[in-house]
């Protein structure tokens, strides 16, 4: 190489640099998909009991009856979302070459904020148009009556595929209205067609808070999916990593052990870890590195600890902020005392506080994202009282809070 030349390569714009090396191909990693959590995978290890247990709940469809409901538990990242696609997939394509309308209704409770925006999702994805189902202007019973009337005009089988349905009780406790139970009673009304549900959810007590007449029929069948193991997670990683990178040398073993080990003593979450694995990945690659190393496993974990905090924290509306700061100066603090410290905050920015009962229902709110933990105490005569303090550190919550300028100067 002349002189030249090298001086060029070396002083080449870095964005230059990185989109010459996408031009010429030289990436580690041949199927980017593999590393995204909702890839379904031709096999699933190390679930196969979960995985026939689903089936024999749901099989009664190719028969052309319908299934039990269903409720499937268990911690994040434990295959719940991925077997349940997975089996209503190959039935449908069973069913495809039986002539058995199957229509399977996906939706995560999680990403609605009212009834009727979950009504209206299931809606379109049964066809329903907008003037059929406007996105705003009918009760909760006529949007679930013009649903009904879809699956039996067209004898529709239905599958409702509710995922995160402990955001779905609470949706109902905050509107007094119980969808859950014109849902479950579906099939009495029903001509042609059916309705089955299937709930998956991350909290085993969840079902504590529904009406005790949706209980006998929402929870007709149940299956709880344990933890993955360190090594269950390692062969996992193992997997995805040979289907994923260009060669085998892309990743180093202890890598791949490091990241196994993370989340395994953290949560046993295969979502999470193969989430890693793919951020750990992509900052090899804007390194131009050839091999992810424990280096790059280590960073992206704290990447994304500090990226999800800081984005759920920036989501909320000014009130929950406030309530959020509230607690943050209130370590282990009763609802009374931080409904107190965020008054005076309201104060401070000029803002009319909410009512007790209010501010009582957004701390459960924030209970449910994490952010927050709170726990019942007892107070001898006084009864029992519920304390919170913060699950994040303060020093992200300033650093978050200080870019809005209403916020700065209370952290």
């Amino acid at each position: 190489m002349e002189m030249g030349d090298l001086q060029m390569s070396t002083t080449l714009d870095p964005v230059d640099r990185l989109l010459d090396s996408v031009m010429q191909g030289q990436s580690i990693v041949r199927n980017q998909d593999v590393l995204r959590f909702d890839y379904i995978p031709s096999m699933i290890n190390h679930r196969d009991q979960e995985q026939k247990e689903v089936a024999q709940k749901l099989l009664p469809i190719l028969r052309h009856t319908r299934p039990s409901n269903l409720l499937v538990y268990g911690k994040p990242g434990t295959g719940k979302t991925l077997i349940i696609r997975k089996v209503l997939l190959k039935i449908q394509e069973r069913a495809a070459g039986d002539n058995t309308a199957i229509k399977i209704i996906y939706t995560n409770a999680k990403n609605e904020t009212t009834l009727y925006g979950l009504l209206v999702s299931f809606g379109r994805q049964l066809g329903l148009d907008s003037k059929q189902i406007p996105t705003t202007g009918l009760s909760i019973s006529e949007v679930f009556k013009r649903i009904t009337s879809q699956i039996s005009s067209n004898a529709l089988n239905t599958v409702f595929v509710i995922d995160e349905i402990d955001h779905l009780a609470h949706l109902i406790l905050k509107s007094h209205k119980d969808l859950l139970y014109q849902m479950t009673r579906a099939n009495e009304t029903l001509g042609p067609g059916s309705l089955t549900l299937v709930g998956i959810s991350n909290d085993l007590a969840f079902k504590d808070a529904l009406d005790p007449r949706v209980l006998s029929t929402l929870s007709e069948e149940e299956i709880v999916f344990t933890n993955y193991t360190t090594d269950q997670l390692r062969l996992i990683l193992e997997e995805r990593a040979r289907e994923a990178f260009a060669d085998p040398s892309n990743i180093e073993d202890s890598a791949l052990n490091l990241c196994a080990a993370i989340a395994g003593s953290e949560h046993g979450d295969a979502r999470r870890a193969i989430d890693t694995l793919r951020v750990a990945t992509e900052i090899a690659e804007r390194l131009g590195v050839t091999q992810v190393t424990q280096d790059h496993i280590r960073e992206a974990v704290a990447k994304m600890d500090e990226g999800k905090e800081m984005a759920a924290l920036r989501s909320y509306p000014l009130h929950e902020k406030l309530l959020v700061i509230a607690v943050m100066r209130a370590t282990g603090a009763t609802t009374g005392e931080i409904y107190l410290l965020y008054g005076d905050l309201c104060s401070k920015t000029g803002q009319k506080k909410l009512t007790q009962r209010r501010t009582t229902q957004m701390l459960g709110e924030l209970e449910m994202s994490g952010l927050i933990g709170g726990r019942l105490t007892h107070q001898g005569m006084h009864g029992r009282t519920k304390k919170f303090k913060l699950l994040v550190s303060p020093n992200r919550v300033c650093e978050t809070f200080a870019e809005d300028l209403m916020l700065a100067d209370l952290v």
